[in-house]
């Protein structure tokens, strides 16, 4: 009786314990960018595809060869070989502190001339440069510096020595053409 007694003190704890620990796994102690709440890990820039703007597709147009869609657009990132009259073009950026982009252009050929193009809507090159630059927060510097603050200022020390040897080593070379 008394191995029982024992039994069911130590067991309670062990559930509680074992239940705690299992409801503590579907909480979360942070969000998935974050370690902890406190460090954030690095990602790298992932960039795929072809970038095509407004610019860019107002070149396209019917009856143009699939050179040149090559040459304006580039590669195709999907060339289906079930569908050979249609090019696929997507592009997708993924970079921290960016929200992640993606973009479709699809051009559909007949024999070997353009015949009709789809696209999601596109950003001209500047909205485009603009959606990928990174905030950058510039610290302004104070309007009015006092004496004091003018004078702790590191300035560089003034020198009044003019350098007239040339810096770096000193070289003789033999003459090109000997006098024979």
């Amino acid at each position: 009786m008394l191995i029982s007694v024992t039994y069911r003190s130590v067991l309670a704890p062990v559930a509680v314990l074992s239940l705690l620990a299992l409801s503590a796994c579907g909480t979360r102690w942070s969000s998935p960018e974050t370690l902890f709440g406190v460090i954030q890990p690095y990602h790298i820039d992932v960039v795929q595809g072809n970038v095509v703007t407004q610019e860019v597709m107002a070149q396209i147009q019917p009856g143009l060869g699939r050179s040149q869609v090559r040459e304006i657009l580039g590669s195709p990132l999907l060339a289906d070989p079930f569908h050979a009259d249609r090019w696929d073009y997507v592009f997708t950026i993924h970079r921290q502190g960016v929200p992640d982009q993606q973009r479709r252009v699809t051009v559909f050929f007949k024999g070997d001339a353009v015949e009709r193009f789809d696209a999601d809507t596109l950003p001209s090159e500047h909205e485009f440069v603009a959606s990928i630059d990174k905030p950058t927060e510039l610290k302004k510097p104070p309007a009015n510096l006092t004496e004091a603050e003018v004078a702790a200022l590191p300035v560089p020390p003034k020198t009044d020595e003019v350098r007239k040897a040339p810096q770096g080593a000193v070289r003789e070379y033999p003459p090109l053409e000997t006098g024979r």
